[in-house]
């Protein structure tokens, strides 16, 4: 099973104007909780570890987690409120966030909630999660307890609306690239993380940290990823873009099962993939984000929708 840790949220868009105010669109989001939900519709078994606020927009998250079939084992009850994610769309699609989340319950995970490893096979860490306190911290921790015995994907899915300190950010990121096999990155992310460098050099900058693999996504442009052997890139897909929200945890998502499907979601595989393999994975994480981008919001694709790996 995959255990992904991180957020649960609402993504709230601000719709049309009315007389006496604006029109709201509350859907279910989170960075995290996307790649569990992605990760369940492309046929693995994943949970998400976070906590659940107990009001009714925490039985909503619950309800929806176990409709999709997630193992909802790890959503953990907590005292706090659920964070609201306001967004707004530009012309070309883009996502722009205003968070509502101090305090919220996405902070709240301790290193006793933390899990037995037992029947997990992955660890996959991300977004703003990694640097609220207690919940970044205890996530390190499994980290660090899952490294070299599972897989560890991370995806630091920058937030600097929620922590606009990016020092704390690169920090915490540093510590989790000591840990991971699997990084998934942004160049918009890797921009903020890593100044006035090219997005081929922090990459691998990064690798030699300790990833066994280093993946980019460039937008509409494609991805490529880079490993001790070999740089693997492959193009983007020509669409009508709806908005991009979700789009990366799209692409994770499909990354994570591809690897699983063709049995290199291990760290050892990691290692060792071929270029042939690599740009398979990364092929199929581009046309899975591509159907997002056409639908609003995060709404991932299922398995049936995607092509076969063989």
């Amino acid at each position: 099973m995959f255990l992904i840790c991180g957020e649960a949220l609402f993504d709230v868009y601000v719709g049309e104007t009315t007389s006496t105010g604006v029109m709201l669109d509350a859907r279910i989001g989170g960075s995290p909780y996307n790649v569990a939900m992605g990760l369940s519709r492309m046929g693995r078994a994943a949970g998400l570890l976070t906590g659940n606020a107990q009001d009714s927009l925490g039985a909503r998250l619950m309800k929806a987690a176990r409709d999709e079939g997630m193992d909802t084992r790890f959503l953990l009850p907590k005292p706090a409120l659920t964070t609201l994610a306001l967004i707004g769309v530009a012309p070309d699609g883009a996502a722009q966030y205003s968070f509502y989340s101090e305090g919220s319950v996405d902070w709240a995970v301790t290193e006793a909630d933390l899990p037995s490893l037992e029947g997990i096979s992955a660890v996959h860490v991300g977004s703003y999660s990694l640097v609220l306190e207690p919940a970044g911290s205890s996530f390190l921790t499994l980290a660090r307890r899952a490294r070299g015995s599972r897989l560890v994907s991370l995806d630091p899915n920058i937030r600097l609306g929620v922590v606009p300190d990016r020092a704390r950010w690169q920090e915490r990121i540093g510590d989790f690239l000591r840990c991971a096999d699997l990084v998934k990155v942004s160049d918009e992310d890797l921009a903020v993380l890593c100044p006035g460098k090219g997005v081929e050099t922090a990459a691998r900058d990064w690798l030699a940290i300790g990833p066994k693999m280093v993946v980019v996504t460039l937008g509409g442009e494609g991805a490529f990823a880079v490993t001790a052997e070999h740089m693997v890139r492959v193009p983007g897909k020509a669409i009508r873009v709806e908005d991009t929200v979700g789009a990366g945890d799209t692409f994770q998502a499909a990354l994570l099962t591809a690897l699983d499907e063709m049995g290199h979601a291990s760290p050892s595989a990691i290692a060792e993939l071929s270029a042939e393999t690599i740009s398979r994975a990364l092929a199929f994480a581009v046309e899975a984000s591509a159907i997002t981008c056409q639908r609003r919001g995060a709404d991932l694709p299922h398995r049936h929708l995607l092509p076969a790996l063989g």
